[in-house]
């Protein structure tokens, strides 16, 4: 009793000091442990960092930090025991009063991470509330010792990950491995994506693999069928013979194994040629035949019933020619080797109603006997070629006499080239001459341009002039059409038909420029020019009638009208403008340029100038017979050209002849004179 009287000492004498000891009151759930004397049960008298003994009250979190699994193990450093005691008040504090919540814990699924409980939720887990899983039905016994909590309700300890902690074994143990063997994913119960059945002891080949699992994985014997989830049996299934499973179609008529003419593949494709001789019946298979299935020809799985097989109607009931051939046999044409081609061929022909001549030998069958299938027509009409061909005249000749039959311009040999030949065309309203027999067919007779789709070519032409098929080159504001023959265009009247650039005599006098001298040498191309791009345009009507029209001036416009009329400017001309006066001083009064005043038709040179009459220097005497060149010989640079210029040339005999005083001295400079504003120089 002495030691009961020494706590009750100590109980009186440190009754004033308990609220100095005690930090405040101890949570509901450690309110047992409050008081003076229970100190000891969470704490470790010792001097220094204070030191408590949570672990050795909750056994199940000890029991998760030892094995390093749960929540605990991964948010708590895990030194040693006594160190993972010291991090339990980091979380959990205590004297905070009676109402004080020690656990701070996320009561949602939302909240909570499930990854920090070692225990990643995927698929349809990761959609499942909380309780589903962590209730005291699946806490397991062990746990269940450790756990101080009276409510299981309120605790996430004590559930395994393993799957048949909540689910139940659908298999009833006939499987023994972990259920994320065959079901590999959280997504859904069903495919079984993981089960390979080529490691099992019966490897599904051919039409098995198609199969569902259910026509052969039945209940189980003796399992009730009411059960809305009976025992579906994998083990212990009989499959040695095919009867196993199926049912004998023939009923005994064949003893043997099935496999001797089935597989896998298909129960209609039947091993006969190793296992059946059909050539014993009275129908032996060749050609075809030996590869059509049983089942084409025995419609029943009676294999000895009899079939019928003496025409081939009997079972081709389907005639693929829909009477035409009625009371023929098949053989006549077809054999077992194959339904095509056919043996009905070009000597066969021959004998019919249409024998087969030129190109139409080489032609398909197809071609004529259309359309193919069962609508395919054999006796069709060919008593014309438009029975088969399609008109690509575009029934141009239909009004002829005959109809337009094809035959007046082929025949079988070729569509191409026409047997219409230049005598029959001699025979129509445009007899082919000259270029135009030359001429191939295609560049008259074409379609017409700027249609889509192109019509046929053209062979009926309501208009036989050139322009029909030529472009008129004269055509515009100078056509000759309308100076020349004032009306449509005549080509006949310049051209033939030998060649287009061969003209046949033409008038010119009409033209009212009649061509004299030289210019009757000149081509036409000389003076008619071509203009525009493209499309030339030859200009006949408005060509030019002066000489300046066509020739070119190499005075430089010496004698030209304009020259001659150019105002003066009233300020002091420059000694270039000086020179240009002197050359329109100088120039004939006669008025604009006249070539023929000076040259003729028959030749530029020599000219016919007048010097006695349009010069101040007349030519008497040895001057008659003086070259032009020999005294005008000044030239001036005019518009980029050198020109020789005629009104500067001096006229006085010293400026032209040398002293004869000097004539000794050859290469010297012995005198410079000037006359005008001309300087000669004298050697």
């Amino acid at each position: 009793m002495a030691w009961v009287l020494v706590a009750t000492a100590l109980a009186v004498v440190c009754a004033p000091a308990l609220g100095q000891i005690s930090p405040g009151p101890m949570s509901a759930p450690h309110q047992s442990l409050e008081g003076a004397t229970k100190c000891t049960t969470c704490h470790t008298l010792a001097v220094g960092a204070p030191r408590f003994k949570c672990l050795g009250c909750h056994g199940e979190i000890a029991a998760r930090l030892r094995a390093n699994r749960g929540f605990h193990a991964r948010v708590v450093k895990i030194r040693s025991n006594e160190g993972s005691r010291e991090q339990c008040v980091k979380c959990h504090t205590e004297h905070f009063g009676r109402q004080f919540y020690i656990i701070k814990w996320k009561t949602s699924a939302e909240e909570f991470d499930h990854r920090e409980a070692g225990y990643t939720l995927q698929g349809k887990h990761a959609r499942l509330a909380c309780n589903r899983c962590h209730k005291p039905a699946n806490i397991s016994p062990e746990d269940r010792k450790l756990i101080r909590t009276r409510d299981p309700n309120r605790t996430y300890l004590g559930v395994s990950p393993a799957c048949k902690t909540c689910h139940d074994d659908v298999h009833r143990g006939q499987f023994t491995a972990e259920c994320s063997t065959c079901h590999i994913n959280f997504d859904a119960w069903k495919p079984v994506a993981g089960f390979d059945h080529g490691k099992a002891r019966f490897l599904l080949t051919g039409l098995h693999q198609r199969v569902a699992c259910a026509h052969c994985h039945k209940a189980a014997p003796g399992a009730d069928t009411l059960d809305a989830k009976p025992t579906i049996q994998f083990r212990g299934i009989a499959f040695s013979s095919c009867r196993d499973c199926h049912k004998d179609p023939h009923n005994g008529a064949f003893p043997g194994a099935c496999e001797s003419c089935h597989t896998t593949d298909g129960w209609k494709r039947v091993r006969m040629s190793s296992t059946f001789d059909h050539s014993k019946t009275p129908f032996p298979l060749a050609g075809k035949h030996s590869r059509v299935e049983c089942f084409e020809c025995h419609r029943s799985v009676n294999f000895k019933e009899p079939v019928a097989h003496e025409r081939c109607a009997d079972c081709h009931r389907k005639d693929p020619h829909r009477g035409q051939f009625q009371n023929q046999d098949c053989a006549s044409c077809h054999n077992e080797q194959d339904f095509k081609p056919s043996l009905f061929d070009l000597s066969r022909h021959q004998k019919s109603t249409y024998p087969l001549e030129g190109k139409h030998t080489a032609v398909e069958c197809a071609k004529c006997h259309t359309p193919a299938g069962a609508e395919t027509q054999y006796r069709i009409a060919h008593g014309v070629c438009a029975d088969c061909h399609r008109d690509a005249h575009g029934g141009q000749f239909a009004s002829r006499a005959d109809g337009g039959k094809c035959e007046s311009c082929h025949n079988e040999h070729g569509f191409k080239p026409s047997s219409y030949t230049m005598r029959e065309h001699r025979q129509t309203r445009f007899a082919l001459e000259g270029g135009h027999a030359a001429t191939v067919c295609s560049d008259c007779h074409k379609p017409d341009a700027g249609t889509f789709p192109a019509p046929p070519a053209r062979f009926r032409f309501p208009d036989l002039d050139c322009t029909g098929c030529h472009a008129d080159p004269h055509t515009g504001p100078s056509s000759v059409a309308t100076k020349v023959t004032g009306n449509k265009a005549d080509c006949k009247s310049c051209h033939t038909t030998r060649s287009w650039k061969q003209t046949s005599p033409f008038d010119h006098d009409r033209t009212g420029f009649t061509l004299s001298g030289a210019h009757r040498a000149v081509a036409c191309s000389a003076c008619h020019k071509v203009e525009g791009l493209g499309v030339a345009r030859v200009v006949f009507a408005g060509a030019p009638r002066v000489c300046a029209g066509c020739h070119r001036d190499i005075h430089g416009g010496q004698f030209s009208r304009a020259r001659a009329e150019e105002p003066r400017s009233s300020a002091a001309p420059s000694k270039a403008e000086a020179r240009r006066g002197a050359l329109r001083e100088n120039t004939p009064a006669a008025g604009a340029a006249d070539c023929q005043a000076c040259h003729g038709l028959l030749a530029w040179k020599p000219t016919q100038f007048d010097h006695e009459t349009n010069a101040r220097f007349s030519l008497a005497g040895a001057h008659r017979e003086v070259a032009c060149s020999k005294c005008h010989v000044e030239r001036e640079e005019i518009r980029g050209e050198s020109v020789v210029i005629y009104s500067r040339t001096p006229s006085t005999c010293a400026a032209c002849h040398a002293d004869k005083q000097t004539a000794g001295l050859r290469g010297q400079v012995i005198a410079t004179r000037y006359a005008g504003n001309r300087r000669l120089t004298l050697y």
